[in-house]
Parts: C-alpha cells; sequence; structure tokens
C-alpha cells in the first residue's frame, strides 16, 4: 500500500492538495513581516485612536479621562447622526453607479478591439491622479463663473452646481465615479480575462451570442471580482475625506458633511480630539460591520480558491 504522504527533507511531508499533488503550504515565518507590518501601522494606531475616544484632549498637555462623555455626546448629535446617513448614501450611490461602469469597462477592455490598449491607457489616466489633485481640476472645471457651467447656462441655470444638497450630493459622486472606475475596471479586466475561453467557444456553438455569454458566463465568473470591489467601494466611501474638504467644505450647510469630514472639524478645527477619536473608531465599525454582512450574504467566506493557501 502506497502512502499519501512522502517523506522530504527537513521532516515535512508533502501531500496531494488543493494546489496540486507534491505541494507544502509555506511556513508562519512567510506571513511574519506582513503581521508585524499591519500589526504597527493599523493595530497599533487603532488601539491609541480607541483609548483617545474615552479621553478630554485639545492637543496640549495629557488627556484627561472622560469616561462615556464623547460618546454619549456623539449619539445625541444631530449633526453626527446626519453625517452617517450622508456617508451611507455616498457609498451606495457610488456602488450603484460605479459597479455596472466598471464592469462594462473591465470586460471590454479584456477583449481584442482594435486600439483597445491605447484607449484603456487613457482611460485609466485618472486612477494615477491623486483625489486632491482631482477635486481641484473638478471645482475649477464646475466654476459657476468660470467653468463649464457658465458656459451652458441653458443647461445648469444659474451654475452654481454646489450651491444645493442635490447638486452637491452629484457632483461628489461624478468625481468619485471618475476617479475611481478605472481602479475597478481594471480589477475586472484581470478577472474577465483569467475566465477560460473554453466556456465562451462552448457557448458559441450552442449558439449563445455575446450578451448572452456575458450575463450567463461572464457575470457569474465575476462574482468573486465583485464582491472584492464593492468591499473596496464600501471602505473608500466611508473614508472619503479631501474630496468633500475641496469640492464642498461640508456645505452647502451641513448638507454634505459625511462622517470622516465631520471628525475632521470635531478634532482638527474645534480641538476636541477625544471627540474626533470617537467618530473615527466608529466609522471604522460601521465599514467593518457592513463589509462583513456583504462577504456573508454573498457566501464569498465560503468559497475557496483552486490554488489557496498554495
Amino acid at each position: 500500500m502506497v502512502s499519501l504522504a512522502s517523506p522530504v527533507k527537513g521532516g515535512r511531508s508533502r501531500a496531494p492538495g488543493p494546489a496540486g499533488p507534491g505541494v507544502t503550504r509555506p511556513g508562519l515565518g512567510w506571513a511574519l513581516p506582513a503581521t508585524l507590518f499591519f500589526a504597527l501601522f493599523a493595530i497599533v494606531p487603532l488601539v491609541l485612536v480607541a483609548v483617545l475616544s474615552f479621553t478630554s484632549w485639545n492637543g496640549l498637555g495629557s488627556p484627561a479621562f472622560a469616561g462615556l462623555d464623547n460618546w454619549t455626546a456623539l449619539f445625541h448629535d444631530p449633526v453626527m447622526i446626519k453625517s452617517l446617513w450622508l456617508s451611507v448614501l455616498l457609498t451606495a450611490l457610488g456602488v450603484l453607479v460605479q459597479t455596472p461602469l466598471s464592469i462594462l469597462l473591465g470586460v471590454w477592455a479584456a477583449g481584442p478591439q482594435r486600439n483597445r490598449a491605447v484607449l484603456s491607457a487613457v482611460f485609466f489616466i485618472p486612477l494615477l491622479l491623486s483625489a486632491t489633485a482631482v477635486s481641484v481640476l473638478w471645482r475649477a472645471l464646475l466654476d459657476p463663473n468660470f467653468g463649464v457651467p457658465a458656459q451652458a447656462r441653458w443647461l445648469f441655470g444659474d451654475g452654481n452646481l454646489l450651491g444645493s444638497r442635490t447638486g452637491a450630493i452629484g457632483v461628489l459622486v461624478l468625481v468619485s465615479t471618475w476617479q475611481f472606475t478605472p481602479l475597478h475596471a481594471l480589477i475586472y479586466q484581470g478577472a474577465t480575462r483569467a475566465i477560460p475561453t473554453v466556456l465562451y467557444q462552448a457557448a458559441a456553438i450552442d449558439g449563445a451570442g455575446t450578451v448572452r455569454q456575458f450575463f450567463h458566463i461572464t457575470l457569474p465568473q465575476l462574482r468573486n471580482s465583485i464582491i472584492t470591489s464593492v468591499i473596496l467601494m464600501v471602505v473608500g466611501g466611508l473614508t472619503t475625506f479631501d474630496t468633500v474638504l475641496i469640492l464642498t467644505q461640508g456645505g452647502p450647510g451641513t448638507d454634505t458633511t459625511i462622517s470622516a469630514f465631520y471628525m475632521y472639524q470635531k478634532a482638527f478645527k474645534g480641538f476636541d480630539f477625544g471627540a474626533g477619536a470617537a467618530i473615527a473608531l466608529l466609522l471604522v465599525v460601521v465599514a467593518t460591520v457592513i463589509s462583513l454582512v456583504v462577504v456573508r450574504i454573498s457566501g464569498f467566506d465560503k468559497m475557496a480558491g483552486t490554488k489557496e493557501g498554495l
């Protein structure tokens, strides 16, 4: 009788697994550098923020323990409650707008169309720009006196798109879509190229056209990528800050004061770093919960890659 596992040098054994026969799983040492980096730049700052959220500190001297005062005030602050709902609204709009656009563009960019490489390179240019540069650019383009709205008042009215709640939210969604759709399209482009061509060949033999192949082959094969993309959108949407800071300053009034911007106002304008830390920690919790809900509902946590863990 032949054993399924054969001895190898060093006392480790090789056994058939998801990655194929004769391949061993990497040891924990491979994960040590990434674990230390994550702990130093993510876990430790998060713990410090959590501790700071239970203190009162104006940036000078030593923080004084304040118990649950910051959290109590947080949940009784109407601006904070509104900012949280605005953050969720902008995130949801971003997902609804960017997901179909990025899927279509990514699938198209993965095809053999003529001049596809050149057009894809041009389209991905916004991905190379910082959020600050993009916000400054769009603020100049949408200037009511000298920008595009001033030249097309028949379409934009007085041209002050940022002067109303609907217009300001629409502009924020537009700018984030213009900047970040290329990133998610790149994810779908790579995932589409990984789909076996034999599936499309078999579908074509059965008489399935391009549209039917897209809905019955491409979309199901992109399921994991869609979930990953949505999670990235959720985390990015809830932590958006610089776009609001440059384009709307939270206005008009507090109509675009999202939680991340309100945290900035509390901590760096009001010098209430304890309240700012509480808002930051709340954002982390909300983003984590939403991401876990997406993973659980989609069943992503039960899926296994063909080379998982090698």
